[in-house]
C-alpha cells in the first residue's frame, strides 16, 4: 500500500489502477512529455526580455511595514549593483581646493578629490559671501549636456531659447549648468558642482568608454587583469555607474567635511542622467534631506546611456520605487515633453500615494512643464528653487527669481594646471583601477570571514544579503505553487508521473517527472541535469540504473525541465547562451539590469520544486528528507538555490568541477551570472547552504575552504564531505553517499 507521502507530493488524486486511469506503459517511450508535441509552456519568461524601454509601475504597498521592508531589499539592490554593498571603505579624500574666483556676493573654485585611490572626482565649489550661520549644502550632478560643467550653447541658441521663454539671460542662459550652482550661492548654499565620468576635467575614463561604449574588447577581458565592462568586471560588480554613484557619496563626504555647513540641510538635484545620480543617491544615503530630481523619474524610459545602467539594478523595479525610496522626506521632480510626460497619471499619483501612507503627503511635488523639451531651464530650475526655500526655510522673498551673472570661462573652471597637473589615465590606468576596486573588495570581505557564531551572523547578514538580490527570489510560498498531472504510470515497484509545476506568482511552468517507489522512507531527490528530467530515464523509459538505485532504497526522485531545457526548447538543440535585449551594444547592463540572468531563473526553478515538495497542501505527509543533486554542468544552480534553502534541504551532493564565475570569458555564457564572483564566488553560495549536509565533487581542501570555514562557525564543520572521486566514478559515488 503506497503512503501518502509517495502518492501525494505530486498527485492531487491517485486512481487504484492504471487501467481505471487509462494510463500509459511505463516503456512507452523515453522522457516522457508533460505537453503535447510541439506545445511549449505557458512560462512568462519565453516572452522577449526586458529593457530600457519598458514600463516600471510602482506598486504602492498596503502598510508602513510592507513598504519598509520592500524598501530595504530595493535599496540594498541599488547598493549591490553600484558594487557598494556592503559600503566600501571611505579612503582618504586627500581633496585639493584652489583658485579662488571671487564674483561679489559669491565665490567659486575648482576642486578636486580621491573617491577611490587614484581615481579622481572634479568640479566646482560655489560658496556664498557674507552668509549668516552654517550654511545648506546642494550637490549638483550634472546630466549629458555637450562638454558637462564648461557647456556654451552659444549666443544664438539662448536667444531662441529667451523667446520661448526657456531663458532669461543672453549671458547667462548660455550655460545652464552654471546658472545653478550660482543661485544656489546667492541663496546662501554651499554648491559642489561635478563632473560625470568623460566630461570637462573628469578625463580618466574617457567619455567613449563612459557613455558610448559598444563592443567588447578581448585585451581587456583576462580573470587576473580586465577592464570595464569585461565578463569579469560584472562577475564583481565593476561600472562606470557604480564609480559616479560611489563618486557621488564621496562628493557628499567632502562637502560636510567643510567646517562652514549644516549637516541637517542637504540638497541633491540634476536633471536627465544628473536625474539619474540624484534618484540613487538619495535612495541609498541617509544624510541627504531633499532630493530634486529633474525629467528623469517616469514608469518608462529609465536611462539609456552605459552610465545609467548596471546589472541587477531594474530588476522587477525601476526609477518610480527609487524616488520613492526618498519618502517621506521632501521630494521635488519636473517633467517635459519626453519620456517623462506621462508623470502626471503614470507613477506620480503612486508616489502621491505612497507619500500619503507615510503621513507626509505634503512633502511631494511635481512641476509638469510638458510644454518645454527635455531641459533643466530656468522655469524648472526656479522650481528648484521655491523647494529648496521652502523645505530649508531660507526665508526667501516667494518667488525666488535667478538674476544673471558673469559666466566663467573654461579655463576659470578647469582643476588642472601647471601646479596641479591631470592624473593617469588610459587602458593601463583603468586596468589598475578595477584592480584596486577588487583588492578593496576582497579585503573588505576576508575581514568578515566567519570565525564563531558572532562572526557568522554578520557573515551571512552581508554574503547572504547579496545571494538574497542575486538570486532574486527566495523560496516560494506554499500557496504560490501547483501541480498538473498530466500522465501516471504504474508498476508492481514503481510510480511513474508527468506534469506541470506552476508557480502562480510569478507565471511560470515546468515540465516536470518523478519518479515513486509503492513504499516510501520519506525521502526525496531532486535530480538536476543539464538534460532536464530527461535524466532520469534510461532508453526504454525505465528509470536509469542510478535513479533505481534510489527507488530500491525507497526514495522518491523528481527531475524537471529548467528554463530553456527540455520541452522549453521547440528546436531540441541546448541553449548556451543568455537572451539578450534589441539594443545591440555589448554592455552587461542593458539586458541583466532589467533581466534575471539565466542562472538566476533556473536557480529560482529549483527552489519552485524545493517548496512544492516541502510544504504544498496538497501533500500533508512533510517529507522527512529533501535533497538536491547536480552532477554536471547544473552545479552552480544547485549552489545558487542552495543560498536560499535555509534549513529546508537536508542533503546535497555536487560536482563543481571546480567552476568559478569569475573564470567565465563570456558575458553571455549560459552559467554567468552578475556579482556571482563578488562575494566568494561558488563557495559563498555553498557556504550560505548550512546546515545541509554536502557531498562536493570537484573541490579540494584548499578551494573549499571558505565554505568549511562557515561551516565550522557555525558548528556543522563535519557536514562538507569532499569527494575524491575520478570524474567517470562520480555519479555512483554521489549516489552510494546518498544511500548511506
Amino acid at each position: 500500500m503506497i503512503c501518502n507521502f509517495c502518492r501525494r507530493i505530486l498527485v492531487l488524486v491517485v486512481a487504484t489502477t492504471t487501467a481505471a486511469l487509462g494510463v500509459n506503459s511505463i516503456a512507452a517511450a523515453a522522457a516522457p512529455r508533460a505537453l503535447s508535441e510541439g506545445k511549449l509552456p505557458n512560462d512568462v519568461r519565453l516572452s522577449p526580455p526586458k529593457d530600457l524601454d519598458g514600463y516600471f509601475p510602482l506598486a504602492v504597498p498596503k502598510t508602513r511595514e510592507e513598504w519598509e521592508k520592500r524598501a530595504d531589499l530595493v535599496r540594498r539592490r541599488i547598493m549591490l549593483s553600484q558594487g557598494i554593498w556592503p559600503l566600501p571603505e571611505r579612503t582618504p579624500l586627500n581633496a585639493v581646493v584652489h583658485g579662488k574666483i571671487d564674483r561679489g556676493d559669491y565665490t567659486v573654485e575648482k576642486a578636486y578629490f580621491e573617491s577611490v585611490p587614484g581615481f579622481l572626482v572634479t568640479g566646482n565649489l560655489y560658496r556664498p559671501k557674507n552668509a549668516s550661520g552654517k550654511a545648506p549644502i546642494v550637490l549638483f550632478p550634472h546630466g549629458h549636456w555637450n562638454e558637462g560643467r564648461f557647456i556654451d550653447i552659444g549666443r544664438q541658441a539662448v536667444r531662441k531659447e529667451i523667446v520661448i521663454g526657456s531663458e532669461r539671460f543672453e549671458e547667462g542662459g548660455r550655460s545652464l549648468l552654471q546658472s545653478l550652482p550660482v543661485q544656489c550661492a546667492r541663496m546662501g548654499c554651499v554648491c559642489f558642482h561635478y563632473d560625470m565620468i568623460g566630461y570637462a576635467d573628469s578625463q580618466q575614463l574617457s567619455f567613449q568608454l563612459g557613455h558610448r561604449f559598444g563592443t567588447q574588447r578581448p585585451e581587456m577581458n583576462s580573470p587576473e587583469n580586465w577592464g570595464l565592462y569585461s565578463p569579469q568586471a560584472e562577475a564583481h560588480l565593476q561600472s562606470i555607474m557604480g564609480l559616479q554613484t560611489w563618486g557621488s557619496v564621496r562628493a557628499l563626504d567632502f562637502l560636510l567635511s567643510l567646517p562652514e555647513v549644516d549637516s541637517t540641510r542637504v540638497a541633491v538635484t540634476g536633471a536627465s542622467g544628473g536625474g539619474t545620480q540624484t534618484m540613487l543617491l538619495s535612495g541609498i544615503d541617509a544624510r541627504v534631506t531633499a532630493s530634486f530630481p529633474a525629467v528623469m523619474v517616469s514608469t518608462a524610459m529609465q536611462g539609456g546611456c552605459t552610465c545609467e545602467n548596471a546589472s541587477c539594478l531594474r530588476v522587477e523595479t525601476g526609477n518610480i520605487e527609487f524616488a520613492g525610496l526618498f519618502a517621506p522626506k521632501p521630494l521635488g521632480m519636473t517633467a517635459a515633453n519626453d519620456w517623462t510626460k506621462e508623470m502626471g497619471t503614470k507613477g506620480y499619483p503612486e508616489l502621491q500615494q505612497l507619500y500619503k501612507l507615510l503621513g507626509a503627503d505634503k512633502s511631494v511635488q511635481l512641476v509638469n512643464n510638458v510644454h518645454f523639451g527635455h531641459n533643466y531651464n530656468y522655469v524648472n530650475r526656479s522650481a528648484f528653487y521655491a523647494f529648496l526655500n521652502k523645505h530649508f526655510k531660507l526665508g526667501l522673498e516667494d518667488p525666488v527669481v535667478e538674476e544673471d551673472y558673469k559666466r566663467l570661462t573654461r579655463d576659470e573652471m578647469t582643476v588642472f594646471d601647471v601646479a596641479h597637473p591631470q592624473p593617469p589615465s588610459g587602458p593601463e590606468f583603468e586596468k589598475k583601477l578595477c584592480r584596486t576596486l577588487f583588492e578593496m573588495s576582497q579585503q573588505q570581505l576576508a575581514a568578515l570571514q566567519p570565525k564563531d557564531a558572532d562572526s557568522l551572523a554578520k557573515w551571512r547578514e552581508v554574503i547572504g544579503g547579496a545571494a538574497e538580490v542575486l538570486v532574486g527570489h527566495g523560496l516560494p510560498a506554499a500557496t504560490d505553487v501547483e501541480f498538473e498531472k498530466t500522465d501516471q504510470s504504474e508498476t508492481e515497484k514503481y510510480i511513474r508521473l508527468t506534469g506541470l509545476l506552476r508557480n502562480k506568482a510569478r507565471g511560470e511552468e515546468l515540465p516536470l517527472a518523478a519518479w515513486h517507489p509503492q513504499k516510501s522512507s520519506g525521502r526525496a531527490v531532486i535530480w538536476l541535469s543539464e538534460s532536464g528530467k530527461a535524466a532520469l530515464f534510461a532508453d526504454d523509459g525505465s528509470p536509469t540504473a542510478d535513479v533505481k538505485k534510489l527507488l530500491d532504497a525507497e526514495i522518491t526522485v523528481l527531475g524537471a525541465d529548467l528554463l530553456f531545457q527540455g520541452e522549453f526548447l521547440s528546436g531540441g538543440e541546448a541553449v548556451t547562451k543568455n537572451r539578450t535585449v534589441k539594443n545591440n551594444r555589448q554592455f552587461a547592463g542593458y539586458t541583466y539590469g532589467y533581466n534575471h540572468a539565466l542562472l538566476a531563473q533556473r536557480a529560482q526553478d529549483v527552489l519552485s520544486l524545493v517548496a512544492f515538495v516541502k510544504s504544498h497542501p496538497d501533500n500533508p505527509d512533510k517529507p522527512k528528507s529533501i535533497e538536491l543533486v547536480a552532477l554536471d554542468g547544473t552545479a552552480p544552480i544547485a549552489a545558487v538555490a542552495l543560498s536560499q534553502c535555509g534549513s529546508v534541504i537536508n542533503r546535497a551532493a555536487l560536482d563543481t568541477r571546480g567552476f568559478r564565475f569569475g573564470q567565465l570569458a563570456d558575458y553571455l555564457d549560459v552559467s554567468f551570472l552578475p556579482g556571482g564572483a563578488k562575494y566568494g564566488d561558488l563557495p559563498a553560495f555553498l557556504a550560505l547552504a548550512a546546515p545541509a549536509k554536502l557531498w562536493l565533487a570537484g573541490e579540494t581542501t584548499e578551494s573549499a575552504s571558505l565554505t568549511k570555514a562557515a561551516y565550522a562557525a557555525g558548528g556543522n564543520g563535519d557536514n562538507v564531505a569532499l569527494s575524491s572521486a575520478k570524474p567517470n566514478e562520480v555519479t555512483g559515488a554521489a549516489v552510494e553517499w546518498l544511500l548511506k
